[in-house]
């Protein structure tokens, strides 16, 4: 039985403020499909690949296992990012989900300084989270798709940061980028998310 993950077109945002659509069909395009046709390359190369030769130093099985956490998680963020900044004008967050931001981090704008400062300061995404653990809300930074993600964790809001997230509207300049996004975010989307990973923590 292969694995598939299909491209979903309706997940591509146009409209957007101060992210063009021409910046979204590249990385929609370019980036996430092509996270989407490696992935299923990697799935379909474990269906043969030799378990008896898996060796922690070099081995076909090891060099797979991390494309596919790669590919697979290039896949999942990407989805849940293009998901969070579509439609996302005259939402904003539950009372709850401000409830819990303002009990972690102080207040709601202290909580946007803390994200904006992780989508700064890490080479991939900056990935707000509810922690199943403690309850918490995090600001989770990645630097790769597969580096840095906490565990046992569910994705409330994802940014991606990589160059190709900005680069066609805005060089090299991020922050711009990270100010676009706040103006994106569809809130009901998130609000969603919180509610599912509140009922999914034991």
């Amino acid at each position: 039985m292969s694995a598939k993950v299909a491209p979903k077109n309706e997940l591509k945002p146009k409209g957007l403020m101060g992210i063009s659509d021409q910046q979204v069909e590249y990385h929609f395009e370019t980036h996430y499909k092509g996270y989407v046709t490696k992935i299923n390359e990697v799935w379909e190369k474990l269906e043969t690949v030799d378990r008896t030769k898996a060796n922690q130093n070099s081995s076909d099985y090891r060099a797979l296992k991390v494309e596919e956490s790669f590919n697979y998680m290039g896949v999942v963020l990407h989805e849940l990012y293009f998901e969070n900044i579509k439609d996302g004008r005259n939402t904003a967050p539950s009372e709850k989900l401000t409830a819990l931001i303002t009990r972690d981090f102080g207040s709601f704008d202290r909580w946007k300084e803390d994200f904006r400062a992780c989508g700064i300061a890490l080479r991939g995404w900056a990935v707000l989270v509810y922690d199943l653990t403690s309850g918490r809300i995090i600001s989770n930074g990645l630097d790769a798709h597969n580096m840095y993600g906490l565990l046992n964790t569910v994705p409330l809001l994802v940014l991606d940061v990589y160059e190709h997230a900005y680069y066609a509207d805005q060089g090299p300049k991020r922050p711009p980028y990270i100010d676009a996004f706040f103006e994106n975010v569809n809130w009901d989307v998130v609000n969603k998310r919180l509610e599912a990973a509140i009922k999914a923590r034991p």
